[in-house]
């Protein structure tokens, strides 16, 4: 949902040679199915996206019932998948909004520094919002602290809050900055293939753990199947 298309980039896919995109599937009704692009050597199908987006975002804001559009869209092949990742814009938009409407979950990634706490108490309204009105399912899964550096006072102290404030909410895992992580999507590989002995990739993969934990459910399919597992 990004119009950065980072994830997109991110594995590969050259952004700006894409025919068809998840904006067609929003605006034109596309078939999901039509632009759903298996990624073999990460192991997951993508749904790409690139700057049309951002047309995407405009459109949406004229339109009725827009906000359940990639719900209804995402209805004819989440049942494939145990898990669909929805990676949104950083911004509380209507492609945003689509994303809490279709999901059951919110990651919320953050940096341990001022602005981004005073950003998630806005986050955290919007989901009430969305809960109260559209989707009453719609619950945190868990808040990331990101680009982490132990050696910033700051940085301590917005972990510590998060911590008081939102206990086991808050991921053991934290992610640390580190510049194998900064350089993979210049590779277009993730990171733990890029580099996945780095401390960033150990982090990321430390954290599949952690949430495969939380839900053993989900842990026990992942397990025993070949398919995809991620959207």
């Amino acid at each position: 949902l990004d119009p950065q298309g980072n994830a997109t980039m991110g594995v590969g896919v050259d952004k700006d040679a894409l025919e068809q995109t998840l904006c067609d599937v929003l605006l034109q009704g596309l078939d999901p199915h039509a632009c759903l692009q298996h990624i073999e050597k990460v192991g997951i199908d993508l749904l790409p996206s690139n700057s049309d987006m951002t047309a995407a975002e405009v459109e949406l804001m004229r339109t009725n019932g827009a906000e359940t559009r990639l719900k209804n869209s995402l209805a004819a092949i989440k049942d494939d998948y145990q898990f669909v990742i929805l990676d949104c814009p950083p911004a509380l938009n209507m492609l945003t909004l689509n994303a809490m409407v279709a999901a059951d979950g919110v990651i919320i990634p953050m940096q341990c520094e001022y602005y981004a706490l005073e950003g998630l108490t806005s986050l955290l309204d919007t989901i009430e919002q969305v809960r109260s009105s559209v989707n009453p399912n719609l619950r945190i899964e868990g808040l990331l602290r990101t680009m982490f550096d132990p050696r910033n006072t700051l940085s301590n102290d917005v972990s510590a809050q998060l911590v008081e404030h939102f206990g086991d909410k808050v991921y053991r895992t934290i992610v640390p900055r580190n510049v194998r992580l900064a350089e993979a999507p210049s590779y277009g590989l993730p990171a733990l293939l890029y580099e996945r002995t780095s401390r960033g990739a150990l982090a990321y993969l430390a954290l599949a753990g952690e949430m495969l934990r939380r839900n053993t459910q989900s842990a026990s399919v992942v397990t025993n199947t070949d398919t995809p597992a991620v959207v």
